[in-house]
């Protein structure tokens, strides 16, 4: 046994290799936190940069950035939403505008990617506040649908904001704050409602259901709808909406225009309809299980 063991200047070697290991290993992470910390002075710096070349450069530094360091996510997170907020502000204090004419074009090219970088960020890496994107401008904004991946916008702040023509299908909007926001003519359909607050939201014209295009043999497409699932749309505008289909079981629709809504189909089980606008509406094969202050005249 005591051939067997290694003599002491073997373990004394062992030792130093391992304290040098450990060692190069400490060099090596502070060596890569320096980097970062560079990378992202220099993001930061472009940002403020008068030219729209040297600003999109920085807001995709900064999502590289994210995306290599875990503890500096919700940092970029934080600093691309303070970004949005100063570029793209609502003017008259989160007022919204009475246009009748058609939505607005698409925003400036630096706020839509540092919205789109947001969009497709791993919302599982969040630590900080929510996603705070009250009293933007944000009319005409785009996203590109893809399979299997939703818009990262789950509990974010949303509220007097301007949306008005948006392209936001397929998002996980869960819990969002949107009361006061103008959502006129915006695409929402696939999108994930469900506990959103939307309490005085102008909806009109919002797609919230539309008619997905089939694959195979059969071509039959489906019709999606957005899941507004013990949502708060108390005082909302949705006159006329195409909710034919929609989940709104236990949604607060207390004093909705929902004059004129197609809501055949729909499932409003549990509901609170009271004091909501109804008139021209179509309920027909909806599910009125539990809803509350339906018109006597409704059926």
């Amino acid at each position: 046994m005591a051939v067997s063991l290694p003599g002491p200047a073997a373990l004394a070697a062992l030792l130093f290799t391992w304290v040098q290991v450990g060692q190069a290993g400490k060099e090596l992470q502070i060596s890569e936190q320096g980097q970062i910390t560079n990378r992202f002075n220099a993001a930061i710096g472009n940002l403020g940069s008068g030219s729209m070349d040297v600003r999109l450069g920085g807001i995709y530094a900064l999502q590289r950035i994210m995306q290599d360091s875990v503890r500096d996510h919700s940092t970029v997170v934080s600093v691309l939403a303070a970004y949005v907020r100063r570029h793209a502000p609502v003017s008259g204090e989160g007022a919204l505008p009475q246009q009748t004419g058609p939505a607005e074009p698409a925003p400036p090219a630096d706020v839509q990617a540092a919205m789109t970088v947001l969009a497709d960020r791993l919302p599982s890496r969040d630590t900080g506040p929510a996603l705070e994107l009250q009293s933007t401008d944000l009319r005409g904004l785009k996203f590109r649908i893809a399979a299997g991946h939703r818009l990262a916008f789950r509990g974010a702040v949303f509220s007097f904001a301007r949306l008005r023509g948006a392209a936001m299908a397929n998002s996980d909007l869960r819990d969002a704050l949107l009361d006061g926001t103008d959502l006129r003519e915006a695409q929402l359909f696939y999108s994930d409602l469900t506990g959103a607050y939307m309490a005085g939201a102008d909806l009109t014209g919002t797609l919230l259901c539309a008619q997905i295009a089939g694959t195979g043999v059969t071509g039959k497409g489906q019709r999606r709808c957005a899941s507004m699932e013990r949502a708060t749309l108390e005082g909302a505008t949705l006159t006329e909406a195409d909710l034919n289909g929609a989940q709104l079981s236990r949604a607060d629709l207390r004093g909705a225009d929902l004059s004129g809504a197609d809501l055949r189909h729909a499932n409003l089980t549990g509901a609170d309809l009271t004091d909501a606008d109804l008139t021209g509406a179509k309920l027909t094969g909806a599910k009125l299980n539990g809803v509350r202050g339906l018109p006597a005249s409704q059926p």
